[in-house]
């Protein structure tokens, strides 16, 4: 049986993505060879790396306004230092929301000075900061758009006076945003797009080649441009299969039809929490992430006799993050709704029979 997996990363893949990206790893387009085993430079190749590409801007909406995708290596977590690199001259703001803003504004520190423009650690970041200003005079504003361990969620983005940096590696392709507000974004693939192991960057041309300092040459975003994404050996499956997601929603209506099913499942999911006193949400309700529904089981007696319901009923990756604690419940694209409706019939099964 195929498990209801809700696992907050890497996590569940469209089946057809899946079925089709096994076909590719025994022979690619009926050429004889595995996926894994082309040249990364030979025509087969280049093509997908080229529709990926073209794919990422034409679902932003950003064909034509000056951007460029990249598919690189390294996680988000090398993007926290790259960014920098690239873009930090004097000073940079940061919105800290979570773990992960956290670890994005100690990279950026390691070259020059950091100002936190707002923070929820107090709270233990179960809210997103509002009101604050952003420095003209600044470098960038780097943000994160989705918290996976916090479940927060940024439901609208400030006009920034400079280039808005945004780490969207939990809610990419997820919901419809004025993407053109961004400078630059990045994305761990393991979520909403493909296998770990490729990271999208979407960046606008002009915000590059301001900065004094000399750039490593794989940490150059102008040198990746430059290179089509294949300065060094791309991740071949892991960009192929992004390329198969990518397909896979446009094939749905694009990201308004995803967003539509994501809202559902939403909704049906915080329902059941409000609504089940067993149950109490983590992050507060206007920051609450449309992918990451996280919350505690309020009577710890109820804990094995949970677990075993979930167990049975083939769900899987529920476990919150220990900094938070209690469950998790992941819902990125892929996660079809039955999926969410049998969760939930288990919590209500469970209120039955406290």
């Amino acid at each position: 049986m195929k498990k209801h997996n809700f696992s907050a990363g890497p996590s569940i893949l469209p089946q057809e993505v899946l079925l089709k990206a096994s076909h590719a790893v025994i022979d690619f387009n009926n050429e004889g060879l595995s996926l894994l085993e082309i040249s990364h430079r030979s025509k087969s190749f280049v093509d997908v790396m080229e529709k990926a590409r073209a794919l990422v801007l034409e679902l932003l909406g950003l064909e034509g306004k000056g951007y460029k995708a990249l598919f690189l290596q390294g996680g988000a977590s090398t993007q926290f230092l790259m960014v920098a690199m690239n873009l930090l001259e004097k000073r940079a703001g940061y919105l800290n929301t979570g773990t992960w803003s956290a670890k994005a504004i100690k990279e950026a520190k390691l070259l020059d000075d950091i100002y936190e423009v707002a923070s929820s650690k107090e709270a233990n970041y179960n809210y997103i900061p509002k009101g604050y200003d952003i420095p003209e005079d600044y470098d960038y504003f780097h943000c994160t758009s989705n918290n996976t361990i916090f479940g927060t969620q940024m439901k609208s983005f400030p006009d920034s006076p400079i280039p808005m940096v945004c780490d969207m590696s939990s809610d990419i392709f997820s919901r419809e945003l004025d993407f053109s507000k961004f400078g630059l974004i990045y994305a761990g693939a393991q979520k909403n797009m493909g296998p770990a192991g490729t990271t999208l960057v979407v960046v606008k041309e002009d915000i590059l080649g301001k900065v004094s300092r000399k750039i490593p040459s794989m940490m150059d975003y102008k040198l990746h441009i430059g290179a089509g994404s294949m300065y060094n050996t791309p991740p071949v499956f892991a960009v192929y299969t992004s390329m198969l997601t990518l397909e896979w929603i446009k094939g749905l209506g694009g990201i308004k039809a995803i967003q539509e099913l994501n809202e559902k499942k939403a909704s049906l999911m915080y329902s059941e929490i409000d609504l089940n006193p067993l149950f109490k949400g983590f992050s507060t309700k206007e920051d609450r992430s449309m992918m990451n529904a996280t919350f505690t089981l309020q009577n710890d007696n109820l804990k094995d006799t949970f677990e075993t319901m979930l167990k049975e009923a083939g769900i899987s990756g529920l476990n919150g993050h220990r900094s938070v604690g209690g469950y998790r419940a992941s819902m990125y694209n892929a996660l079809p709704i039955e999926s969410v409706k049998t969760l939930v019939e288990v919590m209500s099964e469970l209120e039955s029979k406290a």
